[in-house]
């Protein structure tokens, strides 16, 4: 059926939208031109000039045109003129650029004329075609100039800073070649899984695995200490691991060697733990192995299950493991729901463990209530429990 438009009935395939942009940028380059035999240029006339070999910058050919004389005839010869040229073909060619007259004493305190310093003010100068300069045609006093540091065993040197604008309009590229998914951590997985080369063993809770040495020492400071520090122990066929269950430890060996977390539910299975538990274990091997990528992956685990219930546990574990990160966000939360975190099962514990955060929760809830505008200044958050007030003063009914 066809529409009142000519076009058939039914809904409108719309393509995907095409993109390009613009970038416009300086080609920039310079030239050291040296004139040497000053004194002997000199009277060769107004509007004379001597000229260097041309150079390119941008895709133009440029030169350097200097007046002993002076280019101006008002002027009675009482200044040198310099000139930066278009040397080549070229129709409105945008450029910006910069003369300097070297001080060829110690002190090099070079007298600079410059465009870059005021191009986005004025924007970068228009040279209409061959032959259009920019310059000064009262670059320098003559009388100052010969009596001057600039001027030295008859020789003057000049530098000249082009700078060309060029624009360039970029869009999709229709050809590539998609590039494969990074797979170094499936192949060393597979090199651990498969123990070949291995040359450590560790028992851990009944549990031996196999690893290489060279690997646990590149990725953890704490491996390379033990493997190949002056202390490390020669004769010890198998390095005995305590304190870590064994299936956390496993995970953290799969962590070094390849770079990824293992699958949570499947880990808490064989830990027999929840997954916030498990989480805290991998976040204690990660902080006691000096393995700071995996501490922040369990920081971001566990920074996804804060709740009022386990803000205060969860907080004095950051601080014991030195999770920055996730004990920033634990006060965050923990001012924002002050009354239910100081009800919460976990308060107490943190009041008795953990006293030193005290003054950083205060700090919070100061944040917190300058947003609020509760006007709450400089009150003890563990005394606000203890004295039966909410966090806006107000009597709270004891729990019994």
């Amino acid at each position: 059926m066809m529409a009142l438009d000519g076009t058939s009935g039914g809904a409108c395939a719309r393509s995907s939208p095409t993109r390009s942009s613009c970038v416009t940028e300086t080609k920039i380059g310079s030239h050291h031109f040296t004139i040497h035999g000053y004194s002997l240029a000199k009277g060769m006339g107004v509007g004379k000039y001597i000229a260097s070999e041309s150079f390119t910058v941008g895709g133009y050919q440029w030169a350097i045109y200097f007046y002993p004389d002076g280019k101006s005839v008002e002027d009675n010869s009482s200044y040198v003129s310099v000139f930066i040229a278009l040397a080549s073909q070229g129709t409105d060619v945008r450029a910006l650029f910069e003369l300097t007259l070297v001080d060829q004493s110690t002190d090099a305190k070079h007298k600079v004329h410059s465009h870059f310093d005021r191009y986005l003010e004025n924007g970068p100068y228009t040279l209409k075609n061959h032959g259009s300069m920019w310059g000064y045609k009262r670059f320098f006093r003559r009388a100052v100039l010969e009596t001057s540091d600039f001027l030295k065993n008859d020789t003057l040197a000049i530098i000249c800073t082009v700078g060309v604008v060029v624009s360039s309009t970029q869009g999709p590229n229709l050809y590539f070649i998609p590039l494969p998914e990074p797979d170094l951590g499936t192949h060393f997985g597979s090199l651990l899984d498969s123990g070949e080369g291995a040359d450590v063993t560790f028992e851990v809770d009944g549990e031996v695995y196999q690893a290489h040495k060279l690997v646990l020492a590149a990725r953890s400071p704490v491996f390379k200490v033990q493997l190949y520090g002056p202390t490390r122990d020669h004769n010890a066929g198998t390095i005995k691991i305590e304190d870590i269950e064994a299936p956390v430890f496993k995970a953290m060996l799969n962590f070094i060697y390849t770079d990824s977390l293992p699958d949570i539910h499947k880990l808490t299975a064989s830990c027999s733990s929840s997954s916030t538990l498990v989480t805290f274990h991998l976040l204690a091997a990660a902080n006691r192995y000096g393995l700071d990528r995996l501490r922040i992956f369990c920081e971001s685990k566990l920074c996804e299950e804060v709740s009022t219930d386990t803000v205060a546990t969860t907080l004095a574990l950051a601080e014991q493991y030195h999770a920055s990160q996730l004990k920033a966000i634990c006060l965050k939360y923990a001012a924002a729901n002050l009354a239910a975190f100081m009800h919460s099962d976990g308060f107490e514990y943190l009041k008795n463990c953990c006293p030193t955060l005290q003054s950083e929760l205060l700090r919070e809830v100061a944040s917190v209530d300058e947003d609020v505008g509760t006007g709450i200044r400089n009150r003890s958050v563990w005394g606000q429990h203890s004295d039966g007030t909410d966090a806006n003063g107000r009597r709270m009914r004891q729990r019994t």
